[in-house]
């Protein structure tokens, strides 16, 4: 161990008890970062299985699901794992029996396990959304869509602390002191330095938003603006319907956006106390308008239906998955899907959050998916499996 220490160093290990409330996860559709205490992941979470184990899919679900994964190759190419398997896959036709000759013989079937040994977890939904809004404040559009705040300091802190990979501590400094950020009642409250991109017309649109973390914002000449998540305060994302379950206003089973919704409209005075209940803040960036799925953490677009959002130290980005779940009326979901996006409220060994698309159509889809499933990593043959961070010891 290193024994030399900086005063910069000290002062992060003194700040470590507050990296649950300071620190965030990186994120592309849903980024606000987990509640703590985090929810230990098991050591044993990919079970060897044979293809004939996979549930049945269409000839149609398994082309476009191997499209949208291959769509991403050109990201992939000098990954170390997937890279040879994404330059032989540049070669498959695209009907399904040569798909599913490539698949067998290029990767390995392994089921995923949650902490209690059981293959069943959580499938939800995502969506990009589309609001009314204007590029300039108006007497409608007053609710600011800020850019990232230039007094945002991001500190990586895995250059210093390796088991803390994917941990980031955001803060703003106060003389040479690295303090919390505001959370999201001070900013909805007293505004930010940040600059608006864009205006919305309703703070709920807002909320949505930025639990979404994409979305379009429609002008009243007809354009559309192309938004998506850029960064976040630091605060840990803490549900808005957790906390109508908790003020006795919502059971916990009618919990859905459209509850919320329905609840906001009925309680407009308490619209702020429902926000602030939420600590966590998203900043924005616009991006290329185009016909194209909104673009995940992997930067590439997502394809509605067949990429998910995935908890990356369980899953990592780019892999190929077999999902089989269903949609909130009950009919089947079975299908390949891209592991392309993360978002900090996907966090399990069992958890996939599936892009539905944009509009008020996926948004009502998306809304209501809380199903259970089971999910199967189709993973390169040969290469090691991912390292799945050991369970904590001790208290």
């Amino acid at each position: 161990m290193n024994n030399l220490v900086t005063p910069w160093s000290r002062r992060l290990v003194w700040a470590l008890p507050m990296i649950a409330l300071l620190a965030g996860c990186d994120g592309g559709n849903t980024p606000a970062p987990k509640p703590a205490p985090e929810k230990p992941h098991a050591v044993a979470t990919y079970v060897s299985a044979t293809w004939e184990a996979l549930p049945v899919v269409s000839d149609s679900d398994l082309q476009a699901g191997f499209e949208s994964w291959r769509s991403a190759c050109q990201r992939l190419k000098n990954d170390p794992v997937w890279g040879t398997t994404c330059a032989a896959a540049a070669n498959v036709p695209g009907n399904a029996g040569d798909i599913r000759g490539f698949l067998k013989q290029q990767l390995d079937v392994y089921g995923l396990r949650s902490a209690d040994n059981t293959p069943n977890g959580l499938i939800t939904g995502y969506y990009e959304p589309v609001y009314p809004g204007s590029l300039t404040e108006t007497k409608t559009a007053h609710v600011p869509v800020f850019g990232v705040p230039d007094d945002l300091i991001i500190v990586n802190l895995e250059s210093i602390y390796p088991e803390l990979k994917g941990k980031r501590l955001r803060g703003r400094l106060e003389g040479r002191v690295l303090k919390p950020y505001d959370d999201a009642g001070t900013i909805n409250q007293q505004g930010s330095s940040a600059k608006p991109i864009a205006w919305l017309t309703h703070p709920m649109d807002l909320q949505f938003l930025q639990i979404q973390g994409s979305g379009r914002i429609q002008l009243a000449d007809g354009r559309q603006l192309r938004v998506g998540y850029a960064d976040q305060n630091g605060f840990p994302y803490r549900p808005i319907g957790r906390w109508l379950v908790e003020q006795g206003e919502l059971k916990k089973e009618e919990v859905s956006m459209g509850a919320i919704s329905a609840w906001a409209k009925a309680h407009p005075e308490r619209i702020p106390e429902l926000l602030a209940s939420n600590p966590s803040y998203v900043f924005f960036s616009t991006r290329p308008d185009s016909n194209e799925g909104p673009r995940g953490s992997l930067n590439v677009p997502l394809t509605a239906g067949y990429s998910v959002a995935v908890d990356r130290k369980v899953i990592p980005l780019g892999s190929l998955l077999w999902l089989s779940t269903t949609r909130p009326d009950g009919s089947p979901v079975v299908r390949p899907v891209a592991a392309q996006d993360t978002g900090g409220a996907i966090v399990g060994e069992v958890r996939a959050d599936l892009f539905w698309g944009t509009g008020d159509a996926a948004g009502e889809l998306a809304g209501n998916m809380k199903q259970q499933g089971q999910i199967w990593m189709l993973w390169p043959k040969g290469a090691a499996l991912p390292k799945v961070p050991d369970a904590p010891t001790g208290s």
